[in-house]
């Protein structure tokens, strides 16, 4: 049975950890609210992009010359992929990165595409999916704060870039695991390019909000293609934001159970000092009675 000094210690080391604990909760909690409240900033700025592109699609001309892409892109099956996985560089999240991983490789195995480039976001992501057997093309560190994911997103999209003006690739998926309510998320994926064309055609259909439509000068192509540009930006830029969102609230449900792992060791250390404190206070006792009885026991 440990001493009263052992389970002093220990009780010490524990209390150190809970503090810990209650630190990385805290600082999740509001890792998770400033990262949602990244997502939902870009909501307005996002209707605005898709508004564009609702205009430019109304256009007479472009859109027939959408409607042959449109039927070009539904019929044509890819061969070629690149794909970017989100997860994470820290630990403590709980199976945060295995999971993302192991729904990128089902899916990816469905899909048996011939030729496969991936990107890992986050250096814990490379042992499970090398484990399942998929080879990394290349890795980036995951953004630390809200400031660093607008030079992430650009760095990506140069990567994308390079893709497909050198190496021919068709088609980019995204993987990454979207935030929910509270503490929870689930894994998912979105087709990045080429844009989905129900998409676009949805966006054609959808009703304006007042009688007279806006017209624009610049020429129709351009326009559309640096409205997909801002489109790119703020796809990626979701995906990366609901990751960390993910990320933390993994990482919180994960300081939860700790936690309550350790208040539970703490209330049985507690409870072992607490005997083993009564039993020497006892056995001091008897000693002391002990003591007594023996000096004032009369002489024979």
């Amino acid at each position: 049975m440990p001493t009263i000094e052992l389970l002093r210690a220990k009780i010490g080391s524990v209390q150190d950890l809970q503090s810990v604990v209650k630190t990385m909760k805290a600082l999740a909690a509001v890792s998770i609210r400033q990262y949602q409240t990244a997502v939902e900033s870009l909501a307005d700025y996002n209707r605005t992009i898709e508004m564009g592109l609702q205009i430019v699609l109304r256009q007479r001309y472009f859109s027939e010359q959408r409607g042959i892409l449109a039927s070009a892109n539904t019929s044509k099956s890819y061969n070629s992929f690149g794909v970017i996985i989100f997860g994470s560089d820290q630990g403590l999240c709980g199976q945060f990165n295995e999971q993302i991983a192991n729904f990128a490789v089902e899916q990816l195995n469905d899909l048996q595409p011939k030729h496969i480039k991936i990107v890992a976001v986050g250096a814990r992501l490379i042992l499970p999916l090398e484990a399942s057997g998929k080879t990394i093309t290349e890795q980036f560190s995951v953004p630390n704060s809200v400031t660093e994911i607008t030079a992430m997103v650009q760095e990506i999209l140069l990567k994308i870039e390079q893709w497909q003006t050198q190496q021919q690739v068709e088609q980019i998926v995204l993987f990454y695991n979207k935030s929910l309510s509270g503490a929870s998320y689930r894994p998912t994926n979105l087709r990045l390019l080429p844009v989905d064309p129900n998409w676009l055609k949805n966006l054609e259909k959808k009703a304006w909000s007042t009688p007279v439509l806006p017209t624009f000068t610049m020429d129709e192509n351009q326009l559309f293609s640096a409205l997909i540009r801002q489109y790119l930006f703020i796809s990626l830029y979701l995906a990366l934001a609901e990751s960390l969102a993910s990320e933390n609230a993994s990482r919180l449900s994960s300081m939860q159970a700790a936690e309550k792992n350790i208040e539970e060791r703490l209330s049985d250390f507690n409870a072992d000092y607490r005997r083993q404190r009564q039993s020497s206070i006892t056995a001091e006792l008897l000693d002391i009675v002990s003591g007594f009885e023996a000096l004032t026991q009369p002489q024979r």
